[in-house]
Order: structure tokens, then sequence, then C-alpha cells
């Protein structure tokens, strides 16, 4: 194939070849874009025609990128993303939704309190949530924005810290030490772990026993023992009166609540200071 021309291929026909790249194949492509198989490949054909050089290798069960094309796509994927940022930043709208999944307790006890501030910050944007069950659903979540537990390293994923895990003995107001310990199972310290760093060596039994830290939390609320609670779930609850903070130490972890995104969303200006205000929030 001799090399017909020079500079800058049309757009649609990086677009289209960007697509089959990535998706690894014609049909894919042209299912995204509303085109038969029969136009993507003529405008990959036009690509390579303008090049000089084979892109993909047709063979009868699909195509494959040739090594000029696994070296080109990385190139232009790169290219279509500047330039789909830079036009945000200068011609786009401003974010009008913001949505957000985590864990249902997690929402209520961090998404909620921080709303009143960033619908004032924000006024024109609307905020949708999404609740999972599990902390292991959110990897399948379409929604990309989440709040995690964790220490802050997700492949692929960008993170920025709401609050460190701090735990403490905590009960409601009519309860004091000494009274039954509610059990938290998982992955979080355990009353063993507190009294260890603690130094208290006698602690008071446990009566009942939750696998999730909402559950213990509203337990004792309810005046059924003391917990081991999350500082960070239980501000609301602290702030109110509902449960209090014994005198005893507290526990500081390695954990925390974080707000996160996929390394290739929220690249423009406007989505990041979108993120920025809601993480504002979060952290008051």
């Amino acid at each position: 194939m001799t090399k017909e021309k020079i500079g800058l291929p049309p757009l649609d026909w990086l677009r289209v070849f960007e697509a089959a790249g990535r998706l690894g194949g014609f049909s894919a492509a042209a299912r995204e874009f509303g085109l038969t198989q029969a136009a993507v490949s003529q405008r990959i054909g036009n690509l390579e025609a303008w090049l000089g050089r084979m892109l993909f290798v047709r063979e009868a069960r699909g195509v494959s990128l040739t090594i000029e094309g696994e070296s080109y796509l990385p190139l232009v994927q790169d290219s279509l993303q500047a330039l789909e940022r830079n036009t945000e930043d200068l011609f786009g709208k401003s974010p009008r939704e913001l949505r957000v999944a985590g864990l249902s307790s997690h929402i209520h006890a961090l998404v909620l309190p921080a709303l009143p501030a960033f619908l004032n910050m924000r006024p024109k944007v609307r905020v949708m949530t999404d609740s999972v069950t599990r902390r292991t659903s959110l990897e399948e979540e379409r929604t990309w924005l989440q709040i995690r537990y964790g220490r802050g390293v997700w492949p692929g994923r960008k993170a920025k810290l709401i609050a460190p895990e701090v735990l403490a003995p905590m009960a409601a107001p009519d309860v004091s030490w000494g009274a039954p310990l509610i059990d938290l199972r998982g992955e979080r310290p355990g009353w063993q772990d507190w009294a260890q760093g603690s130094g208290i060596k006698d602690l008071p039994q446990g009566r009942i026993s939750f696998d999730s830290v909402g559950h213990a939390m509203k337990a004792a609320r309810q005046g059924l023992g003391v917990v081991l609670g999350s500082v960070p779930l239980a501000a609301e609850s602290l702030q109110s009166g509902r449960l209090r903070r014994l005198d005893l130490p507290e526990l500081k972890t390695k954990d925390g609540y974080w707000l996160t995104w996929p390394e290739d969303r929220a690249k423009s200006k406007k989505q990041r200071a979108l993120l920025d205000d809601f993480l504002q929030a979060l952290r008051a």
C-alpha cells in the first residue's frame, strides 16, 4: 500500500478506527456508531490508504490490529480524549447531574448530611444515588462515581479521602460502660484489638453480634449495649444525642472512606470542579 497523503486524517475515520481497535472488531464499532459493518470497513480502509499502512489484519474469524495499528491506537485515543476534554472546557455546559453509588449505610451517613452544603454550592445540579448491598457489588456497578471503604488503592481508580476510619466505644445516653458489648464481625478491628491498644484487660461480655457496622450502631442506639462504632458513620447520631462517646480511648485504623472514580473519567476542568465541590461537602 503506497502513501497518498500526509497530515491529519478526517476525524470521522479516526473515531471509527479507535472504536474498532478498542472493541476488537468492525461489527462492534458499527453498533456503537449506528453504521453498517461495510461503512466501518470503508472508513478504516480510507484511513489505511491515507496513512499508507495496514492497521488491521482481516481474517475469516475477524480482525486484529497490526503492529502499526497497536502503536497508533493509544495515540489516537489520547488525542481524541484531549480534544473532547478541551472542547468541553471551552464550550460545554456545566454538569447538571451528579450520580454516586455506595453502600446504603455510606449513602445515609456520608452523602445525605453533605447534600445541603453541596446543593447550596451547586443549585442547578441534580443528585442521584445508587445503593448496593455488598462492597463487592461496586465492581459491577455501572455508576462510575463511588464511595468506597478501604485503604484508597483500587486498580484503575483514583481516590480522594473523605474521612479516616476511627473506632470508639459509644452507646445510647442511658447506657454506660459495663453493659453488654455489641460485637462486630468483619475486617474492622474488634473489641480485642481495642482492648490491646487501650490497656483494658477485663471486657464486659457480648450478647449480640452483627456483620454490619450500621446494624451494630443501630442496636446501640436502641440501648442494647456498647458498640465499637465508626466515628465518621456515627456523626449524625452523636450530634443528635442518640449516641454518645464513652470516656474511653479511641482506635485509629489504616482504613477510611473514599470518593473514587475510574482513571479515564472526570478529566475536564468542569467535571473536576464538580467533584471537588462534592468532596468538600462530604468532608465538612
